[in-house]
This record gives structure tokens, sequence and C-alpha cells, in this order.
């Protein structure tokens, strides 16, 4: 199999401080041509899937104090490409797995089968207070939610959608059922709003440790360095790695350690890479080769800096050497990971 590659384009960076680095006035980051212009970049340079970071809190820590919900970015951007997949970050902390079961399926049907999702736990008590709730215990909730919205995916057969017109029939009620899932904190009994997604159940991408590897499709693995990089039990497994790489006007560790003067860049547990795009091309061919990882998330410095130099040096070279390909059209998220669509569980 060849290495798969996402690329995160929230914000303008990895960095809290990219902004000050970015091609473009700060008043265009929240605009949706903004959003267009970095997805269609990611599409053009081969990238198979990009995601979007969000949480329940507004940003911080030097950086834009605001962004627009993943979820509608990622229907954005599902309706602006054509072969390049989307998967939007979704806390499952204190929010409605119902909710969040339509909205994902929502976003497969208009990618026509080219999303995902990507767990994530809101664990700070700022957030319980902004949403008036007890605590929660973040590894229990992202379980149950996982649970709820697969069962929710599934509570349509894939012909429910019958669109009889000499019946006047939309559905058949007889292929639609109820899940009765009851969780610690809550009950959901369904059936789903929206019918069953093109790829049955979209791809669903955690951090290693949140969730079982049992419930996902693919584990998000950091550490301290490449070497630390192992695969887990989920089906696929992706490496996380930051990047800073040089430019043309400066390498990445300058880069770095001037943004570094407005704010740190802080440690969240991922690979980083600072160096040159032919480094960072032996690094993902290393990582490749021990058969540890099927694909890569790349965090870049700064979107308007870091992914310029992966379109024009890093992925062609990944392309050329047959360790990466492009993304075809026609084909969902699923099979560019070679996953099997699953059949209904009722």
């Amino acid at each position: 199999m060849t290495l798969v590659l996402a690329v995160e384009i929230d914000g303008d960076g990895s960095h809290p401080a990219a902004w000050r680095r970015a091609g473009h006035p700060p008043s265009q980051l929240l605009t949706p041509r903004r959003v267009r212009h970095v997805a269609e970049i990611a599409e053009r340079a081969g990238f198979a899937l990009v995601t979007l970071d969000d949480d329940l809190l507004p940003p911080g820590d030097g950086g834009p104090a605001g962004r627009i919900g993943a979820v509608e970015r990622a229907a954005f951007v599902a309706a602006s490409t054509s072969v390049l997949a989307v998967a939007p970050v979704v806390s499952t902390t204190y929010t409605e797995p119902f909710h969040v079961s339509s909205q994902l399926a929502s976003v497969d049907h208009i990618a026509v089968g080219r999303s995902g999702w990507v767990v994530a736990a809101s664990p700070r008590p700022e957030a319980a207070a902004a949403w008036g709730r007890p605590e929660a215990d973040p590894a229990r909730e992202a379980l149950d939610a996982v649970r709820v919205v697969r069962a929710l995916w599934d509570s349509w057969d894939d012909d429910a959608v019958i669109r009889d017109v000499a019946t006047g029939r939309y559905l058949d009620r007889d292929r639609l059922r109820y899940i009765d899932y009851a969780a610690a904190t809550y009950t959901v009994k369904g059936p789903a709003i929206v019918p069953r997604p093109p790829q049955g159940q979209l791809v669903v991408l955690a951090p290693h440790g949140l969730v079982p590897d049992a419930e996902i499709d693919v584990a998000l693995v950091g550490g301290s360095g490449a070497g630390a990089i192992a695969r887990t039990a989920a089906p696929r497994t992706f490496a996380e790695i930051e990047v800073a790489l040089d430019t043309t006007t400066a390498d990445g560790a300058e880069r770095v350690a001037a943004l570094d003067g407005f704010a740190p860049w802080p440690d969240r547990g991922r690979v980083r890479y600072t160096g040159s795009p032919e480094g960072l091309v032996r690094l993902l061919r290393e990582l490749h080769a021990r058969g540890e990882v099927d694909g890569v998330r790349l965090h870049p410095l700064v979107l308007d800096e870091d992914l310029a130099v992966l379109s024009q040096y890093v992925i062609p070279a990944l392309i050329k050497s047959g360790l990466a390909r492009r993304p075809v059209p026609g084909v969902s998220l699923r099979q560019t990971l070679g996953l099997a669509r699953p059949e209904v569980h009722a």
C-alpha cells in the first residue's frame, strides 16, 4: 500500500503565531474564499485528505480568537473540490451524538463518499462551564459517542430510500430501525434523520488511546521522534508530524525562532521535523519502509509558506518515486485507505 497523505489546514498553521507570516490580511482568515483557496492548493498538490481542527472552546495561545465550525467548513470544502477527502474534527465531550451523526452523514453525502471524522475530546473544565454541564470523563464520552454515531449510520438500510412516485413513498419505513442505545449520561432511540452515508460508515480517525483501536478506522500516533512511532491495532495507522520546512527566504529553524518570539510552539505530542524538503521525503520514506504507518498527517508551521514547499518539492517527489499517489475521481476515502465498505449491522 502506498503512503496516504493528509494535511491539517485549520487557521494559518500549526504555530499559534503563524498568522504573522501569512500571505493574506488577518481579516481574510475566516472567509469562504480562504478555506477554498487552501483546500484547492492541497488538492492540486496531490494530498488525499485534509482535516479541519475544531474544539468546543475558541482557539487562543496568541493566535486567532475565533474559527468557523469544522463541520460547516468541511461541507464547503466537499462542495468545492472533486477528489480531495475532508475530515472535520468534532469533539465528543458534551456534544449530542445524534446531531453529530446527522451532520457528518450530510457531509459524506455532499462529498459523495470523500469524508471522515476526526474524533476529539474537550477535557478542560472551561468547556464544561461553557456548556453548563458537570465535568465529563472524556474517554468514556468518546467511546459512547463513536458507538452511537456508528449505530445511527446503520439505522437506515442502504436501500431504505425508494422514491416510489406511484405511491408517493420516499422511503420504506421497514428498512429503518431504532438503535435504543443507553450510555452513562444519555439515551438515543433513533433512527437517524439522514439516509445512510455513501460510504456506509465514514472513516473514523482518532488520537491513539482516546478510543479503543477496535472502534476506529485510523489511529493517529505521535511521539518524541520518528523512531517512537509504532503500528497500532487499528486497521490503519497515521503518523502525526509537524513540519517547519526550509524556504527560499529562510530555513525552518529561523522561521520557528521568529514565531517563538511572539508565542511558543506548544508540544502537542507529535513528531516535529525542521529542515529541508529532501529531508522530509527521506523521513517519510523511512517510516513507510519500516511498515509502521499507512499514512501521515502533516501539520505545517505556516500554511502559506510550508504548503507551497510541500506542493512544489515534497509531494511530487513522493509521487514520482511511487511512495504516494494522487487521489482519483469517483474513489471514496474508504477505498483510498483500502478499507471495505461495511455492511449494515442491524
